[in-house]
């Protein structure tokens, strides 16, 4: 969209817009609160940069419960308090440590060897230094592997594949994400000494895509003194691609594979979840929370995942600052350990569950433009849907009738059934980099970057300085 096509479109909401809580400037021209902030921030906003580019340079990665995300978290603290937010604080919590190792192998012994790049999934178990070899049974989808007799696989590594393709919203993922999630688990309990998959993402590069898995007993059980996970690791998809053509012209010959992967369980350490406020003039109004999370896998220093989301939150609430003092509180959540199980975002509304919260929404799908608005109270305050959807078209936002879910780690508003908005980004590319190497700086462009803080300060701006109850469904 041209500059002369965004100021009509401003120009024209400004006159034929409902408006709540509105703020008179010169020329007696009424704008939604934080307008004129938000515009500004598509140009010239630099704090969101400023947050990813400073923390994925000087710490980098943040493997969950590590030092590593310590020294995150660290930092972060510091970014906070130097930008005046108010009530910072590092909130502790104790979680189960998994850490990948240091060795992630895999070969091809028969017929056709050769090496192939492998990460291990998180909660995976070790191989051993000597690693393990055995035929590799595949399936093409989850379903067949649901499908194999019990006990078909004893003695031997399972390879689970999938057909994701890039998509706009990222749908994909709940199709093909089930072969990483629960994959590895099913193929334990059908006898499977090991378990690879093809990456769930959508690039071509060889760079594996890690993530969780999770393993179940036979009956279904998670008691962790029962369950005993296997060796589980992703393929780049090149190699997952090499892998299925060795299986069409192997014929009856078996295919066998070598594995080592070492990674550890560290047992309990500490994790935490990073909170700062703009503090509202009004302290009876529950607060806005905008969430995010802070660490990420080791493989990379989570620039896409999620140092951006951070990043956009904590821009959105200095922009709407600068509008003047808000009356709502406006409270960041950069929470901790989102990757491994989402040990923040539970942590957090455990300890907050009794502090009502107005409305929140999470950023974590990168940093491309947001082109949909969704929230759950569509039906229970439409005039509010209305207001806000109409906000942010001039930034070629479409407003929708899908009722907003809410990220990850804005547990506490679920469980407070209280209202939620999605800021849906453009994921086309979001999973060619997705939990891979290539989650660097330099994928973020700083354009589209400012448009999602300029749509957040939009948001926030009317939500943090509205009196009425929002009303979630």
């Amino acid at each position: 969209m041209t500059k002369t096509l965004l100021a009509l479109s401003a120009a024209a909401l400004c006159f034929t817009m409902p408006v709540l809580a509105a703020a008179q400037v010169p020329g007696g021209v009424y704008k939604y609160p934080a307008q004129a902030e938000a515009d500004a921030a598509l140009e010239f906003d630099r704090a969101a940069w400023d947050f990813v580019e400073g923390v994925t340079t000087e710490v980098g990665p943040r493997q969950a419960g590590t030092e590593a995300e310590a020294r995150g978290r660290d930092w972060a603290v510091k970014w906070l308090k130097a930008r005046g937010f108010q009530n910072v604080a590092d909130e502790p919590f104790m979680m189960d440590t998994w850490v990948p190792g240091d060795t992630h192998k895999a070969e091809i012994t028969s017929p056709f060897p050769q090496p192939f790049v492998i990460q291990p999934l998180g909660g995976s178990a070790s191989t051993g230094p000597d690693g393990i070899e055995a035929e590799v049974v595949m399936f093409k989808t989850v379903a067949d592997l649901n499908a194999a007799p019990a006990g078909s696989l004893e003695g031997k590594i399972a390879y689970i594949s999938h057909s994701m393709t890039p998509t706009q919203d990222g749908s994909q993922y709940g199709f093909a994400g089930p072969a990483r999630w629960v994959g590895a688990g099913i193929a334990k309990n059908k006898g499977a000494i090991a378990t690879v998959i093809k990456s769930v993402g959508t690039d071509y590069h060889r760079n594996p895509h890690t993530g969780g898995t999770t393993f179940r007993n036979a009956d279904g059980s998670t008691d962790v003194g029962r369950v005993v996970p296997t060796p589980a690791g992703a393929l780049s998809l090149p190699d997952a691609a090499n892998l299925e053509r060795m299986f069409e012209r192997a014929g009856d010959r078996p295919i066998t594979m070598k594995l080592v992967l070492t990674p550890e369980r560290l047992g309990m350490t500490q994790s935490g979840n990073v909170v700062g406020e703009i503090v509202g003039t009004n302290p009876d109004l529950p607060p806005v929370l905008l969430a995010c999370h802070l660490d990420s896998w080791w493989n990379s220093p989570g620039a896409f995942d999620d140092g951006a989301g951070c990043g956009i939150a904590a821009a959105a609430a200095l922009n709407v600052q600068k509008h003047g003092q808000p009356l709502r509180t406006i409270r960041v959540l950069f929470a901790g350990a989102e990757e491994v199980g989402l040990f923040g975002s539970t942590a957090y509304s455990e300890a907050h569950i009794d502090e009502p919260i107005g409305v929140a929404y999470e950023s974590d799908f990168g940093a491309d433009r947001i082109w949909r608005f969704e929230s759950n109270f569509r039906d229970t305050n439409p005039d509010l849907h209305a207001e806000l959807a109409a906000s942010v078209a001039r930034f070629g936002v479409a407003d929708s009738t899908i009722v907003a879910r809410g990220g990850a780690d804005i547990n506490i508003a679920r469980d407070q059934k209280t209202a939620i908005i999605d800021l849906q980004q453009d994921g086309t590319r979001y999973f060619d980099l997705h939990h891979t190497p290539d989650d660097t700086l330099d994928k973020i462009d700083p354009v589209q970057l400012r448009q999602n803080v300029a749509v957040w300060t939009q948001i926030t701006g009317i939500l943090a300085n509205y009196e009425g109850s929002i009303q979630g469904d």
